[in-house]
């Protein structure tokens, strides 16, 4: 016998909504998965053989794998792209990054976050792709077919990363110089044999003027003198849970609205202090990229989405 019809009348609905939850639990939405298995970067270091590696623009966009059916983040979200944008995609699965231009990443991300899609906005991006998942295939050998199959499809927000060999470190430090000169983020660098294989190594590598990192926060301090009534500092918590405050690098309109208490954000540093701490801490951004975040609002962990 059904179980609703053991059950009184004045009591279905409130069961129907238990049972409605319980299933729910059981069968999740289809717009939430398991993270995509992706390649994430190491830091450069100058005694890298170069001859190894082939150059790009690290692009200051949100990562994005498509999977040959869905758009998908890393915290394995899909994105709500507009049917325009995902039909031409090509039936194989793309690595790469949803870009709207050098130093978008704000209105890129407000884009892409949402569960109803603008068309008006999501024409202002493009599909970057960088690299081809395939079972036993050295990268040179993937980047080729990667090349054909973005020639072949012939759809302008599908656009191929542009990754060449560099002669030198001071090569590569006058292109980085370049790069940033004109609001850029940095460089990559992949080997150029290696495989297709999830998690951080030396496989990919981002190259910048500066190191940064992602942090929680939890707590604001209160601004003093022209701050008065504003933020003064952030009080975030760190990957490894020890805790930093963080007090420059905000526009004062960030300072009337700082990133809510729970929040992701993206700080710069340069190097580590005696004691392991970034030194010379600096507010670059919030890290709100996941698809139906409201604003200022990320998932908890800081160390999942450190970026490629």
């Amino acid at each position: 016998m059904p179980l609703l019809t053991l059950l009184s009348p004045g009591s279905r609905a409130l069961s129907s909504a238990f049972l409605w939850l319980f299933l729910y639990g059981l069968f999740p939405s289809a717009n939430a998965a398991q993270p995509p298995a992706v390649p994430l970067a190491n830091r450069y270091d100058q005694n890298v053989d170069l001859r190894n590696y082939w150059l790009s623009e690290k692009l200051d966009g949100v990562r994005a794998y498509w999977d040959g059916e869905r758009l998908w983040s890393r915290g394995g979200h899909q994105y709500q792209a507009p049917d325009w944008f995902t039909d031409p995609l090509p039936a194989r699965p793309l690595d790469g990054e949803l870009w709207a231009g050098r130093g978008q990443f704000a209105r890129l991300s407000g884009i892409v976050r949402k569960a109803h899609p603008v068309d008006a906005e999501w024409r202002q991006v493009r599909f970057h792709v960088f690299d081809m998942p395939a079972d036993g295939a050295p990268f040179s050998e993937r980047y080729r077919q990667l090349k054909a199959l973005v020639n072949e499809a012939g759809f302008e927000h599908l656009v191929l990363v542009v990754q060449k060999p560099v002669g030198s470190h001071q090569a590569l430090m006058d292109k980085l110089d370049a790069i940033v000169a004109k609001g850029g983020e940095g460089l990559m660098l992949k080997r150029t044999d290696s495989l297709y294989q999830a998690g951080r190594s030396d496989d990919l590598l981002k190259v910048k003027r500066y190191q940064d990192a992602e942090a929680r926060v939890v707590g604001h301090t209160a601004g003093q003198g022209k701050y008065a009534g504003m933020l003064g500092a952030l009080e975030v918590e760190l990957a490894d849970g020890r805790a930093l405050r963080i007090g420059t690098g905000f526009s004062d309109q960030q300072r009337r609205h700082p990133p809510a208490v729970g929040s992701t954000i993206t700080f710069r540093y340069r190097g580590l202090t005696s004691t392991g701490l970034p030194r010379f801490a600096s507010f670059l951004r919030i890290r709100n990229d996941e698809p139906g975040q409201a604003a200022g609002v990320t998932e908890p962990s800081p160390a999942h989405r450190s970026g490629r």
